[in-house]
């Protein structure tokens, strides 16, 4: 039954040869670039922002960094425990993203932004939760049109990264604090030039 609702779901989004071009370039960006948005935040939200607020920044990122891993590597298992082939390899649809034939569920992308959206819904604010949200839609919309990932590919990235963020806000409770003191120090030691320069935060 699930399948059949893949297929289905993957009909309907897929783009074709008819689709307009500036739609599949634009879908072509999305993919594949906009995922850049994950690591160029956490770098400007640990070295930068209101002094008052860096601290609960840092910690953010700390989490975030906790919640991929714990994504990261249950998708990693999924993937290899339960193989699904891309819709090009079984010859489904149209394909214009070129893409290794490599397993398709769950999606490393939809499991990495999501992630990354679900821990500002959950860990820091409504607004920036709810544009990272849609800026994954987007991303999970963007490969299942392009033809390189199924529907349930993307929602297994949020399932996964559900599960990410919960088991990082359960060893965060743990030792949260231990993990963030030490990695303050060590950012201070190997940032100690610019520190001091003024370029980026204590």
């Amino acid at each position: 039954m699930l399948e059949n609702i893949n297929y289905t779901l993957f009909s309907l989004i897929n783009a074709t040869p008819a689709s307009p071009s500036w739609l599949i370039s634009l879908a072509i960006f999305v993919a594949k670039d906009l995922i850049s948005i994950v690591p160029l935040m956490a770098v400007a939200l640990w070295l930068w922002g209101p002094r008052a607020q860096v601290s609960e920044q840092r910690k953010l990122v700390i989490k975030i960094a906790l919640a991929m891993l714990f994504s990261m590597t249950l998708s990693w298992l999924v993937g290899h425990l339960f193989p699904h082939e891309r819709p090009f390899v079984e010859g489904v649809g149209y394909n214009f993203l070129h893409h290794a034939p490599d397993d398709s569920f769950p999606s490393d992308h939809g499991t990495v932004i999501f992630t990354f959206a679900l821990a500002f819904l959950f860990w820091h604010r409504l607004w920036s939760g709810v544009i990272l949200m849609l800026t994954a839609i987007a991303i999970a919309w963007s490969r299942v049109y392009l033809g390189v990932h199924w529907p349930m590919d993307m929602l297994g990235g949020l399932l996964t990264g559900m599960i990410g963020c919960l088991m990082a806000q359960m060893l965060w409770q743990r030792v949260g604090h231990a993990i963030y003191q030490r990695l303050q120090q060590l950012y201070r030691l190997c940032f100690s030039v610019p520190i001091r320069k003024g370029w980026v935060r204590d």
